[in-house]
């Protein structure tokens, strides 16, 4: 699996002109999931994004995490964060997961976070064509792959 971590001031996602998610102060995930990937997976980036110190405390030093500032979360499936790269200039997703595996972990992956977090996120639809709005606080942006935990 892997991630990456936006820290935001708000954040939105819109289908078909209907805003279907809509945050401020937090976090928007955006998660690609491949064959291999496990409950485990998700256990550690879910513990890995609650508990990254990357808001800023009052001395404006990145010292406090989502649940220390009660920040909320926008998750969006993304598959092209698997996006092979090696050959050409044609990306070729054949690492992601095809919906009958991702959907299953991505469900798991939102009820894992929501009781991380002991409250409901916020999430794009699975699949769609979604417009992902965001204000990058900082910017700040962090990629977490869970098979290459560094």
């Amino acid at each position: 699996m892997r991630v990456v971590i936006q820290r935001v001031s708000k954040a939105s996602v819109t289908i078909d002109q209907q805003k279907v998610a809509a945050i401020q102060k937090g976090v928007l995930v955006l998660l690609g999931i491949e064959n291999s990937d496990t409950q485990e997976d998700i256990d550690w980036l879910v513990r890995k994004i609650i508990n990254l110190r990357i808001f800023n405390d009052e001395n404006q030093v990145m010292n406090l995490s989502l649940q220390d500032v009660n920040g909320d979360v926008i998750l969006v499936s993304q598959f092209t964060l698997h996006a092979s790269t090696k050959k050409g200039n044609r990306p070729s997703y054949i690492k992601a997961a095809k919906p009958d595996i991702a959907i299953p972990l991505y469900e798991k992956f939102i009820h894992s976070l929501e009781i991380a977090l002991q409250k409901p996120i916020q999430t794009g639809v699975f699949g769609a064509d979604m417009k992902v709005e965001l204000l990058n606080d900082g910017p700040v942006t962090i990629l977490i792959d869970s098979k290459n935990r560094e």
